[in-house]
């Protein structure tokens, strides 16, 4: 058959494209329909932090975009009490796919979150396709395929389809390798800076992993390219201009990306993570269909990919400099995951908390790349194939025998075992159909049937190890329900009762997920960030909140005077959560009002130097009166043994190993009549209730989860009265200041007497607070939110940054002003302007260098780019 000229590139890339968009598109539906998950069935794929974090943030990204949320894009009134928004949204929400959740009702924000979701993949699987046509041209139905490979790879069913901000790296990566080929081409260099500019907006993290992987995929091009044109000179001339591109498009960024530095060394210090190779047995067996790891990396591209992977070595076609280099690469990047300083390296210099493999997307896209190596240059002879199918075999049964049985599930190697012979059968059957010498229809069924064959076992490997992730994903982490009847009855009674500015509207202690405030309406406690403020953690600990994720996700406090000092005037009292205790909610939440001063107050007392060690003693400090009385505690086991205090001040409670029942213990104390019980254990695990009333439900497991202090009830007549522990199977520690007695009648006199001083009016923006004091005010007014950095204030003529009063933001008084005002900044933003207005005025000069250099170009001259692959290709490789 004589060589086909081929059709142009840019119509083959979009036919590639629209390929790999529908394989990619139907093999990740199809595996959730297997799945009957959302929104193909009844089990919730809101897992871990896409529900406690990620659908939240969307939703109030939905307020934002119709103007319906309590604060603007610096300031969040809505969580924690008032909390920066800008890094947040940087972190989670710059996403160019992010607004289409504004198309979408907001009672649908699930759906929305999925559908951006698929989009993303989708369009990962579409510039993928299209980069591997330009690195090469080829049949644009395996770059398609490819395509879908790299982006249902391992990383993306594991760990990305849950963490949707991760996904825009998975895109970033190719489009970045393209700029990379545009470097060496010596064209569309402020293309270029616009698209790193807009990876690293969308997600700064996996777009600085991404532009590690596109580096090397750009010195690997380098390396390999064995023009005679294509001197060391050309050579630095390209990673020169690469450097820069991506140096001035990192630079627009500085605004958003400046202030998630900050953000980050300001947010409250998670637990220090410590990296630990694995065995490599780990490692191949996530090589392989239908495995499940959290803590290894997914490492999986489909079978005919990995295949063709593992053939490039031995392709004789491909030039020997090609299969060595991205033979070499390969390994290398994989060898990169075992090493700490390049697993630093990888990941900023930080161990994350959680998988410590979240550059794995990278190697998949190398993989996918060598795989289209293999098959552009020509299709593989059977010798080829089973040198590949040789290696596979070989990594399979290494994994077989030494990794751990519980990352392979029961279809891993049926799987891998039919896709292999579909891989192998159907591209020898296209070898076979290349080198006939019968007509072009005799030739075109049998090649449409075996890249038939090469789909549907594609389609149906990706949807079986995808619906197998999705169940034991579900089964090994906490989830919580989809938008449903509770949200609804939620949000409808937090808008009734809301009175924002004026008083604060709480969510309630019974939490649906991290982040109720944003998800369900209402102004609470309850914040869940990556860049929750250190002040504001220790703040809430100090005044005996719990968290969870080591100090990064705030519960709400339900307590009286912690409501006066933030100014909760109306508290949701919601059941259980119907997802999580399998008890129906018949009922909408309850609303319990309070009277509470406003948001900003005036204390005539200089605060306290630091917090002490009891939750009641601060709360007092910060309400500046005496509501509790300490109740003294005479603490027994099970059998009536006194437990004695340990040397850390603490009485051990532990409830057994794990599986037993668990172990009781009994509190003997006292309290003045007309007073309500409060008990605080922050590392008590287990139920706590006092003789006669409801057993509440501890959650505290130090350093990860801490309890908040909860109220057990009214005292008992006589006030004497007796506190059940039920540890659970594990450490659990009661502190000796555990109980508390409160004074409601106390309670009450101290707010009407903060009241009386209080602000006279008070008014709220999207980015500060303003208030009218009280002629003559002096010592501080004391906003009711955290003094979280970058507030500046001013007071009469001066200007003066936010001050803290005991972890609140306060305002020193000099008895003229009647008038304070505040306004909020994310640390870091001024800089990042200065620095993003600088890179512009680069990118602004370079352009126009270039539109000079133009003008002062001979007609007819052209630039020196690198030479272009040839024209056409082998008849083997169209087909």
């Amino acid at each position: 058959m004589a060589l086909q000229d081929i059709p142009s590139r840019g119509a083959d890339r979009l036919r590639a494209a629209v390929i790999a968009a529908c394989v990619t598109a139907v093999a990740f539906c199809l595996g959730d329909v297997v799945a009957r998950q959302y929104p193909f069935g009844p089990r919730t794929r809101d897992v871990n932090d896409l529900g406690n974090q990620f659908v939240p943030f969307h939703a109030h990204l939905w307020d934002l975009l119709h103007g319906r949320a309590d604060g603007g894009w610096l300031l969040n009134w809505q969580s924690g009490y008032g909390s920066s928004f800008l890094p947040d949204f940087g972190t989670y929400l710059s996403s160019p796919f992010a607004p289409l959740v504004a198309v979408f009702p907001r009672d649908q924000i699930d759906l929305a979150v999925y559908v951006i979701t698929v989009l993303k993949i989708v369009s990962a699987a579409a510039a993928m396709a299209c980069l591997l046509l330009t690195l090469r041209p080829g049949p644009r139905w395996a770059a398609g395929v490819l395509g879908a490979s790299y982006a249902l790879c391992g990383w993306t069913l594991m760990l990305a389809s849950y963490n949707p901000m991760w996904l825009d790296g998975l895109i970033a990566f190719p489009v970045l390798c393209m700029v990379g080929e545009w470097a060496r081409e010596g064209r569309r260099q402020i293309w270029g800076i616009v698209i790193v500019a807009l990876c690293w907006t969308a997600n700064f993290y996996i777009a600085y992993m991404a532009t590690i992987g596109a580096a090397l995929v750009l010195v690997a091009r380098l390396v390999t390219d064995q023009d005679p044109r294509t001197t060391t000179r050309v050579r630095l001339l390209t990673l020169v201009r690469a450097a820069v591109t991506t140096v001035l498009g990192v630079g627009l960024t500085a605004p958003l990306l400046l202030t998630i530095v900050k953000g980050t060394k300001l947010a409250y210090p998670l637990h220090h993570a410590v990296f630990h190779p694995l065995p490599w047995t780990d490692l191949l067996v996530r090589l392989l269909p239908g495995t499940y790891g959290f803590s290894s990396p997914s490492t999986y591209v489909d079978t005919a990919a990995l295949l063709l992977a593992f053939v490039l070595p031995f392709h004789s076609a491909v030039p020997r400099r090609t299969r060595v280099v991205w033979t070499v690469m390969a390994i290398a990047i994989a060898a990169s995951f075992q090493w700490r300083p390049t697993h630093l390296m990888w990941h900023a210099f930080t161990t994350p908390n959680g998988s410590p493999y979240r550059q794995t997307f990278v190697l998949s896209g190398v993989l996918v790349i060598a795989a289209w190596l293999a098959l552009s240059h020509a299709l593989p002879s059977p010798r080829q194939l089973a040198c590949g199918a040789g290696v596979m075999a070989v990594v399979a049964g290494i994994a077989a025998l030494g990794a751990p049985g519980s990352l392979a599930g029961l279809g891993t190697y049926p799987m891998l075992g039919v896709g292999l012979v579909a891989a192998v059968g159907a591209l020898s059957v296209l070898r076979r159909a290349a080198d006939s010498l019968e007509g072009p229809a005799r030739r075109t069924v049998p090649a449409a049937i075996a890249i038939g064959v090469l789909v549907v076992a594609q389609v149906g490997q990706i949807a079986l190890s995808n619906a197998w992730i999705d169940r034991k994903r579900v089964a090994a982490m906490d989830d919580y329900a989809v938008w449903g009847q509770r949200q609804d009855w939620q949000r409808e009674t937090i808008a009734s009762a809301d009175d924002w500015p004026d008083r604060r509207t709480d969510p309630g202690r019974e939490q649906t997920v991290g982040n109720d405030p944003m998800a369900v309406g209402g102004q609470g406690a309850q914040y869940y960030s990556s860049l929750t403020a250190d002040v504001y953690t220790r703040t809430m600990l100090a005044l005996g909140d719990g968290w969870t994720s080591h100090g990064r996700n705030l519960q709400s406090l339900d307590n009286p005077v912690t409501d006066v000092i933030f100014s909760v005037g109306a508290r949701l009292r919601s059941p259980r959560d119907p997802h999580t205790s399998h008890i129906p909610q018949t009922a909408p939440p309850s609303v319990v009002h309070e009277d509470v001063p406003p948001l900003v107050t005036v204390r005539t007392a200089a605060p306290p130097a630091r917090f002490v060690r009891s939750p009641y003693r601060n709360q007092e400090l910060l309400l500046g009166s005496g509501v509790y009385t300490a109740g003294r505690i005479a603490l027994t086991d099970g059998s009536g043994k006194p437990v004695p205090l340990s040397a850390g001040g603490v009485y051990r409670t532990p409830g057994g190993k794990a599986g037993g029942k668990g172990r009781d213990y009994r509190i003997a104390t006292s309290c003045p009549a007309r007073t309500d019980v409060y008990f605080w254990a922050p590392n008590f695990m287990g139920d706590v209730g006092m003789d006669g009333q409801q057993q509440l439900i501890w959650r505290g497991a130090l350093p990860s989860h801490r309890a908040p202090m909860q109220r057990l009830g009214p005292t008992p007549e006589g006030g004497r009265l007796f506190v059940l522990l039920h540890a659970s199977p594990g450490v659990s520690t009661v502190s000796p200041q555990g109980v508390g007695c409160l004074s409601l009648s106390r309670l009450a006199a101290a707010e009407k007497r903060i009241a009386a001083s209080a602000a006279t009016q008070v008014h709220v923006t999207d980015d500060g607070i303003s208030a009218r004091l009280p002629q003559g005010a002096r010592g501080f007014a004391v906003i009711a939110a955290p003094a979280i950095t970058g507030w500046s204030c001013s007071v009469g003529n001066g200007s003066q940054p936010g001050r803290s009063y005991m972890g609140l933001l306060s305002v020193p008084l000099d008895g003229r002003s009647t008038g304070i005002s505040c306004a909020f900044t994310p640390p870091g933003l001024h800089l990042g302007e200065a620095v993003g207005g600088a890179c512009l005025l680069g990118v602004v000069g370079l352009a126009g260098f270039g539109w000079w250099r133009s003008r002062r170009r001979p007609a007819g001259a052209g630039g020196s780019p690198a030479p272009a692959e040839p024209p056409v290709l082998p008849e083997e490789a169209v087909i």
